[in-house]
């Protein structure tokens, strides 16, 4: 029985089709096919019930799946121990944001990818939350505050960020001083998110209102910039617009905790050998970031 054709199986089973599975494991869906074919007929038994809408697992599927997805963690498991010191093989999906992933990840991943030419990665950069599990990804970089989840997180480095918003809108409506004055502007957000300040050594939880709303923080710089409101960013991305005097920044004796950078990856015993070589290079490279705004 082929490892690969197990792998295959239990890729498409957790993407619920041939297309899905064939995107995530960067190969042919006639490669699935032919894979899904040869494992029922070495098994002698149906996997999967095939339709115009997908796959769905039999009887018999659902109970093999769980069995197949240990032997494949086993595999990997045992191809970590006996391979060379600091060689790795096989595939890394990677989930990382549009607005920080170019510019600050891709250089990190690149040069993973570099030092290990038998590892094959596939990074989607996206600022939508992506469900590792469902979508089989093996972890995902986020930045900011982490939400409750049953992920499991390490934090690779720090986030600043700032309050900020253009000369003209201050002009028009005034900069607030105070968590209670800044409910009252028009907030610019991802979408219903409440924003945290700093009062001292508190922190101080608020839900902002506003009319504009972007998934991306490039496009919340451009939307402050043209003075629709105040914007929670990080630094980095605003800091050029700082330099220029396009955006100033507000609240400053309430400027918003800091955040982190994180790598989030599935539950389970232990994370595999080449998520943790991606985790020791970010952290690496931006554990002891300086702030670069104040």
């Amino acid at each position: 029985m082929d490892i690969e054709d197990l792998r295959t199986f239990v890729e498409v089973a957790d993407a619920g089709g041939v297309t899905s599975a064939a995107l995530r494991l960067g190969i042919s869906k006639s490669m699935v096919s032919r894979r899904l074919v040869r494992l029922e007929a070495e098994l002698g038994v149906q996997l999967l019930a095939r339709s115009t809408r997908g796959a769905s697992l039999t009887e018999a599927g659902a109970t093999f799946r769980d069995y197949a997805a240990r032997i494949s963690a086993e595999i990997d498991m045992a191809r970590e121990t006996i391979l060379p010191a600091g060689e790795l093989r096989g595939r890394l999906r990677i989930a990382a944001p549009l607005s920080f992933g170019p510019t600050h990840f891709a250089a990190v991943i690149a040069q993973m990818a570099r030092r290990h030419p038998h590892l094959q990665i596939q990074t989607c950069y996206s600022d939508r939350f992506v469900d590792l599990i469902a979508e089989g990804y093996d972890c995902a970089i986020r930045v900011g505050i982490l939400q409750d989840s049953s992920l499991i997180a390490r934090r690779v480095g720090p986030l600043y960020g700032s309050f900020v918003a253009s000369p003209d809108y201050i002009k028009t409506h005034g900069s607030p001083e105070t968590p209670d004055e800044l409910v009252a502007h028009q907030a610019l957000m991802q979408g219903t998110e409440t924003w945290q300040v700093m009062d001292g050594d508190k922190i101080i939880t608020i839900r902002p209102q506003g009319r504009f709303k972007a998934d991306n923080g490039v496009a919340l710089a451009v939307a402050a910039v043209a003075g629709l409101g105040i914007a929670a960013l990080p630094d980095d991305l605003i800091k050029d617009y700082l330099a220029s005097g396009e955006l100033v920044l507000v609240m400053k004796r309430h400027p918003p905790p800091p955040a982190g950078i994180y790598v989030v990856r599935p539950p389970g015993q232990r994370p595999a050998r080449k998520v943790r070589v991606l985790t020791e290079m970010l952290i690496e490279c931006f554990d002891h970031a300086p702030r670069s705004t104040r």
